[in-house]
């Protein structure tokens, strides 16, 4: 097994890893996480304590995921198996409604597409779950009943977006924002925020194992919303949903194997990329390096251009994961890369903002990740229930022939992407990284300062991220190191610096000589523990 130093910690974080040999939690905010170690305490098991944490989250963060989100997760057992639960778009979808759009909406009706995490939440439980399912839901409700001081970060996102979704004057805006801003304005750090209504549907999905929410009471309050405000949504169309049950699809890299979802998700990209990276012997160059960081880019960036021409729903696809994630063909790519930026990486193949958590114990680990896509979502929450529809059907493309073009009943392109890893066909951990196209440049950053850098999960969390953005444009964090900035920008890389909040939040539990080593991300209020 891959050894760590336990002791390093190079980046100022002040936040050490937790070591724990029954069970471990690592969410975003530290609420969720107690709502993990509550489960094991009543004797559950890694998925309860992992779907808690979920249900959790649409309370205490609804600024990155919510009741009616989507959800993917990785569940090793054994072996390791994923669930797929993104939606599709309304069978009886209006394509004339985007025929004056030069691109795809980013809120109301025409981005909504079924909300598939409520059936993830069921499907895992039933298979794997020790706890009641209704006793899930406890700690989710008694904050939205209660109420609870809204942490820092969450807060300072909430507040950025009353510039969104408080101009919004149309009728079906107008629930939203009475829920999310109840004053006219985003609630503050340490301000209690709650919801009896989300306190309700809870209730309502946990006393029907989610039944009411495709089938019942809940679905039809949906239908006759969408039915009132000029939506497409229907009963039917929630009626007809259930989640897929899918084979991950992996690389190796190193001594470790990464495991990502298969297409409809993005989670090939990074795949990719490491792949593209592999002959590179990143681990020569120092890690805060321009080398490390310039062939880190470029090969992401060659991954992207194939996943933006090629992923779709899967039904869709053209040109499969294999040739995608052929070596040979990363080798190809490969020599693409000099020592100057590519300007503008196209795909080489010819055509023939979400929450993380992950939790583990002694006979199962997993990697969730659920999301409302763009903060809040669509703007558009479902009157008497509390649920926010997201607006993940944005991610389609108006791009004619396209696989990824808007179609009805289809599912999207997908940005959430839970990570796994393994070695010598062990399971090593999940781990993850939120933050739309930031997740397979997140999870390829932590893979490489965990092979070729051997840092601890939480040193693998601190160190400095760059992300990238399109042709040349790259972010760096703040603080990233001026001999870097300036490297890159002489290789012809147009180099913007950006707050932390650009950078993704990831969580991480690795298992190690029989002990849990987990870290959680300092760019976010969250919390790693266990015992």
């Amino acid at each position: 097994m891959m050894q760590f130093n336990l002791n390093a910690y190079p980046y100022g974080s002040q936040r050490r890893v937790i070591l724990a040999q029954n069970c471990a939690v690592a969410t975003s905010q530290p609420l969720a996480t107690l709502a993990g170690i509550e489960m094991f305490q009543a004797g559950g098991n890694a998925v309860d304590a992992a779907i808690a944490t979920a249900i959790t989250l649409t309370v205490v963060e609804p600024t990155s995921n919510g009741i009616g989100g989507d959800a993917f997760a990785l569940v090793w057992d054994g072996k390791l198996q994923g669930i797929n639960g993104s939606g599709k778009s309304p069978k009886n979808l209006s394509l004339s409604a985007y025929s004056t759009l030069e691109k795809m909406p980013e809120l109301g009706w025409l981005t909504v597409t079924v909300p598939g995490a409520v059936s993830v939440w069921y499907e895992v439980w039933k298979r794997w779950g020790k706890l009641p399912f209704e006793q899930l839901f406890s700690p989710a409700i008694r904050y939205a009943k209660n109420g609870f001081p809204v942490s820092s970060v969450t807060a300072e996102i909430w507040r950025r977006k009353e510039a969104v979704y408080l101009i919004k004057k149309r009728p079906e805006y107008q629930y939203f924002q009475q829920v999310f801003f109840p004053k006219g304005r985003a609630p503050k750090a340490g301000e209690i925020w709650g919801s009896s209504l989300h306190a309700e549907t809870l209730e309502e999905i946990a006393n029907t194992g989610g039944e009411s929410f495709y089938k019942g009471k809940i679905a039809q309050k949906i239908n006759n919303f969408s039915a009132d405000t000029g939506g497409y949504l229907t009963s039917d169309d929630l009626a007809n949903h259930s989640p897929i049950w899918v084979d991950p699809i992996a690389t190796e890299y190193q001594q470790l194997k990464v495991w990502e979802m298969p297409p409809n998700s993005q989670g090939i990209a990074a795949l990719m990329a490491l792949n593209i990276l592999e002959g590179f012997n990143i681990e020569q160059y120092d890690r805060d390096s321009v080398n490390s960081f310039h062939y880190q880019i470029e090969a992401m960036k060659l991954a992207f251009a194939d996943a933006y021409a090629y992923v779709s729903d899967a039904n869709y696809m053209q040109v499969s994961n294999k040739n995608l994630l052929d070596k040979n063909y990363a080798k190809k790519r490969q020599k693409l890369i000099t020592n100057q930026a590519i300007p503008l990486a196209n795909p080489g193949i010819p055509q023939g903002g979400t929450v993380y958590l992950c939790t583990a114990d002694a006979d199962l680990m997993v990697s969730f990740i659920q999301s409302n896509y763009d903060s809040f979502g669509s703007g558009i929450l479902i009157p008497e229930t509390g649920i926010s529809l997201h607006n993940r059907g944005s991610a389609f493309t108006l791009e004619k022939g396209h696989p990824n073009e808007i179609a009805a009943n289809k599912r999207p392109f997908h940005t959430i992407i839970p990570g796994f890893l393994t070695q010598d066909d062990q399971p090593f951990g999940p781990f993850g990284v939120m933050g739309a196209p930031m997740q397979p440049q997140g999870h390829l950053q932590m893979v490489v300062n965990l092979t070729d850098y051997t840092m601890n999960p939480q040193t693998a969390l601190d160190a400095p991220r760059w992300r990238f953005l399109e042709g040349n444009r790259i972010l760096l964090e703040r603080g990233t190191p001026s001999e870097i900035i300036d490297g890159l920008k002489q290789r012809g890389h147009d180099v913007k610096l950006a707050p932390e909040t650009m950078f993704g939040k990831g969580q991480m539990i690795l298992k190690n000589n029989g002990i849990f080593i987990a870290g959680s991300e300092p760019r976010a209020d969250g919390l790693a523990l266990g015992y």
